[in-house]
Parts: structure tokens; sequence; C-alpha cells
């Protein structure tokens, strides 16, 4: 494990995210509202975060669900995980939705979900007629059975 120093503006009127165990590898991040939202069932709303960074080259931050409200609330994020590109300056904003029956309240401040900063491989494609086979070659979805 290594760090990284990134730069961040935080407008949010709450702490910078943080590792809440020695061990996490994700940050939670809370909502930059100034009032609840109501998120009605499989409605899905654009959550202000009030954080904006500048990534090195060669790293990613991925946005994910946090894991208790997904559990307990039913709720995710439409894009998970969403990818905040190194190059990207705006304010980091998540989509929200409610895959729950029941109506669910975002509050200012609150954990909405974690973000984790990683590095990411670039491909060069290499454009062949053949590919090498393999005992699964080509099975896909279930090919193994249900057992």
């Amino acid at each position: 494990m290594h760090s990284v120093k990134i730069k961040i503006i935080n407008d949010s009127g709450y702490d910078l995210p943080a590792y809440e165990t020695p061990s996490a590898a994700g940050m939670d991040v809370r909502a930059a509202i100034k009032e609840p939202i109501v998120l009605q069932s499989l409605e899905r709303v654009l959550i202000p975060t009030g954080l904006r960074v500048q990534l090195p080259q060669g790293y990613e931050m991925q946005i994910r669900p946090r894991s208790g409200l997904a559990l307990r609330n039913g709720i995710s994020l439409v894009n998970t995980p969403g990818t905040v590109d190194a190059d990207y300056r705006g304010e980091i904003k998540v989509i929200l939705i409610n895959l729950s029956k029941e109506p669910f309240v975002i509050n200012p401040g609150e954990r909405i979900c974690q973000m984790v900063i990683t590095t990411y491989t670039k491909v060069e494609w290499e454009a062949v007629t053949e590919i090498d086979h393999t005992k699964r070659g080509d099975g896909a979805f279930g090919h193994t059975g249900t057992n």
C-alpha cells in the first residue's frame, strides 16, 4: 500500500472524505445540500458533494455505493462505479437511486457514497484475426451450471 497527495477543493461545508478504519479502501463522501431531499421509490437524483479534485495522471476516482445504505434502505448509484477521470475539474456529483419501495430522506451532510482512488492501465490495441483458444472458449453466462 502506498499513498499519494491529491489536491482537493472542499466547498461542502463538511470535513474532507476520510478513511473510517485503518484498512479501509474507500472514503465516505457527504451530501453537500442545504435542505433534506426526499428520494421516492425508483427515483434518481443528482447530489452535489462540494468537492473538486486534481487527480494525478494515471489515477482515477471510483464512486461506489455504501453497503449499509444499500442493505438497509435500497440506496445505490445508477452508474456504479462512477468514474472520475484525472482531467475532470468540475464538482463531483453523485447519481443516487432508491431501489426500495419506501421513500428515503437524504439529509445535509449525510454519507451517501464512498470514493476509491486507484491507478489504471492504458490499453494499446493489437488488431489480429485470431486469438488463443482456451478450455472455456466462448462459454458465457451460466456456462458452468447452477451448482
